[in-house]
């Protein structure tokens, strides 16, 4: 009987433990996932943790290799295979819109990484309406993060839609939405 409380109460900590701690979701970034397809010899990586409390995202994003020169980062609203709307830029280049972001976007380095943290602030308006996430709305985000239909991308001048990207995937994926 000890021994059945040890592993009932052993079990519970582990449950709380798991509960408390942030959320992980990463891709891969390639050329091959762009709309069109890339043929690049860049990479890129995204890593980052959805907070417990689900109000931030912390994030690092690493690419090298691109063959334009870098013009802006962003996380876009779309399943695979599919251009979705910009929801949440990660860097802009330049000093006016569009490529430069909204204010308080950090400036895109050739290769290398960056780091933040994402809040509901960062999220704008999907620019296809017919999309329905509004600014402020990290939850919709997240959901989308989720469920599998948001990647993150790095646009340069050669491949203005993107030259990499990678469709986000959480740890604990959204079942009911597949």
């Amino acid at each position: 009987m000890r021994k059945l409380s040890v592993l009932v109460a052993l079990s519970a900590a582990m449950a709380a433990s798991t509960a408390a701690r942030s959320e992980e979701i990463r891709a891969r970034l390639i050329g091959y996932q762009e709309v069109p397809s890339v043929s690049t010899v860049a990479s890129g990586e995204f890593e980052g943790q959805i907070n417990r409390n689900e109000d931030a995202i912390d994030y690092e994003l690493t690419f090298s290799g691109l063959q334009g020169t870098v013009t802006q980062s962003h996380i876009h609203f779309g399943q695979r295979s599919v251009a979705g709307s910009i929801v949440i830029w990660l860097c802009g280049t330049g000093t006016t819109q569009p490529l430069a972001g909204p204010p308080g976007t950090q400036t895109c380095p050739q290769s290398g990484t960056i780091h933040g943290t994402i809040t509901a602030a960062n999220v704008v308006a999907a620019s296809m309406t017919s999309q329905q996430i509004v600014a402020g709305e990290l939850g919709e985000v997240i959901a989308a993060i989720r469920a599998g239909v948001a990647y993150a991308n790095v646009h340069t001048n050669l491949s203005t839609g993107g030259e990499i990207r990678g469709q986000l995937r959480a740890s604990h994926r959204d079942k009911d939405r597949d």
